[in-house]
Parts: structure tokens; sequence; C-alpha cells
């Protein structure tokens, strides 16, 4: 039986298939969500890494912001009981507990939801948004996705992105997908860039609605404003007695303020760091 002549170009071909194979990016893996309660977003390598451990506190040591605190709590339990539910903006002064606010009601509700899990994305990666929501968009888990510290620069328009990402896209925020975002600004723009706008647009009013309309995805607008001293000293006591620090209510006071004057401000990021500095001297542990 005459033998079938080999292709003199098949090993060549050979090659030039496993180098595109090579070249190929890799599949994207689906994210074992059971793995973790919160992740956070690696937009380089398209991936989601788990938490082994949270950095939160306790949703009763947040003091001073007793209001802003029941309606994100509220909109959360809605959202893990799979109701309807808002994108929240936290914005306002800072060290006052926005972040931890986040963090410490997505663990009460846990309670409510075991499958309810949290995602932080960082503010550089926001242009990968879409991808992200991609990859939760058919998972039966439910999404807190986190952005802390969001705001935009003069010459960032990678605000587009969320903009489209949130709400005006052709597949929309996926139905099992919530997004809260913390900043210090109410309408994540400084305010020259809007200022700016206004006066060497050709329509200034268009351009402002333009900056301003992205604070408008979020349908609820949290803001977190100074305390007052008699708050800040509630911040201070509380900590101090779920801590149970041997230290008299006089000197926790009276060392409070003093640290506050020093730092110029009071906040519940001060009274968090003044406890840690009365623990230290006394030789306690925080746990």
């Amino acid at each position: 039986m005459p033998s079938i002549p080999q292709d003199p170009n098949a090993e060549v071909l050979a090659r030039i298939a496993e180098a595109l194979e090579r070249l190929a990016p890799a599949s994207e893996s689906r994210p074992d969500f059971a793995a973790s309660e919160a992740f956070v977003w690696h937009a380089q390598g398209r991936r989601l890494a788990p938490v082994a451990k949270v950095n939160r506190v306790e949703l009763g040591l947040l003091r001073g912001i007793d209001l802003v605190r029941d309606q994100l709590a509220e909109n959360t339990q809605r959202f893990a009981r799979d109701l309807p539910a808002n994108n929240a903006l936290l914005w306002g002064a800072r060290g006052m507990g926005k972040s931890s606010l986040v963090k410490a009601i997505h663990a009460d509700c846990l309670k409510i939801n075991r499958d309810l899990k949290l995602i932080e994305i960082h503010r550089e990666d926001i242009d990968t948004l879409p991808a992200l929501l991609g990859l939760l968009r058919d998972s039966a888990c439910r999404f807190i996705v986190f952005c802390d510290d969001l705001s935009f620069d003069t010459d960032d328009t990678s605000y587009k992105s969320l903009k489209a990402a949130l709400e005006g896209g052709i597949e929309g925020r996926p139905d099992n997908v919530i997004f809260y975002a913390t900043s210090n600004r109410r309408h994540l723009m400084p305010r020259d860039m809007i200022d700016n706008e206004r006066s060497t647009a050709i329509n200034p009013g268009e351009a402002i609605e333009e900056k301003i309309s992205l604070s408008d995805r979020f349908g609820l607008w949290l803001g977190f404003h100074k305390c007052s001293q008699d708050e800040y000293l509630e911040m201070v006591n509380s900590y101090s007695s779920y801590f149970k620090l041997t230290l008299s209510n006089e000197e926790l006071r009276a060392g409070a303020i003093e640290w506050a004057a020093t730092r110029g401000a009071r906040s519940g990021r001060t009274a968090w760091q003044y406890i840690q500095d009365v623990a230290g001297r006394l030789g306690q542990k925080l746990a």
C-alpha cells in the first residue's frame, strides 16, 4: 500500500499554532465566590482575590452618624433580600466613618443573606468596572461593589465609564449588583473643574450637566459632616467601654480633648487614633 506523503509545512504550521495559542489571552476563569465574603478586584489580571479577614469595626461602635447609618442599613437590607435598592454615595468630612460604615453594614447584613459579597474596586481601576460586572452578572450571589475615596481630576475621563456602567449602558447594572462609593466631594468633581467648564463652554449649562450628572446615578446621597465635641467624646467613650480601657473618665476626657486640639480636627478617625494611643500606653491589647 503506497505511503501517504507528509505535508512538508505541517511542522511549521504546528509551531505557528502553538505560538498563537501562547499569545492568546488566557480564558477568563469564573471566581469561586464561596472562598470568602469579600474580594478585591485586580484589574490587570481581571481577577477577584478573596480577602481572608476584612478590616472593619462593629456597627455599634460607629457613633454620631445615626441617621445615615440607618438609611444605608435599610437600603442594604432591602438589597440583601433581593428587593429594589439604590446605588449609594457617601460624601463629606474625612474621618467620619464612611468606609467603615459600608464594611460594618455588609457584615451585619450577612445575617440576612450569607451570599451577600463585598467587592472592592480601586479608584484607578474604575474604567474596568464593565469587565467586573460581566463576571458578576450570572452569579447567584449578590454583590456590593465598593470604591473608597472616589473622585476625578480635571483631565480624567474615566467617569464616563462609571456613568455607563451604573445606569447608561445597553446592559445596565446587573440586578444582583449595587454600587457604593465614598468621597469627600458631593459631585465627585473638583469645584474648579466645574467652574472652568462654565467659563469656557459655548453652552455652560450643558457642560456643567455633563460633569455633575454622574452623581445622579446614585439614588442615595448620604452626607457626613464634622462632629461636635460632645459627639467626638461619645465616640471616645464608646471605644473605651467596648475595649474596657482602665482609665478614669476624667483622664480619658481631658486626653481626648487635647488629642483633638493638637490635630485640629474632631472625627471618628481621630477618636480611634486616640484610643489606640491610650491602649498602647496602658499596655492593653485592642482585641
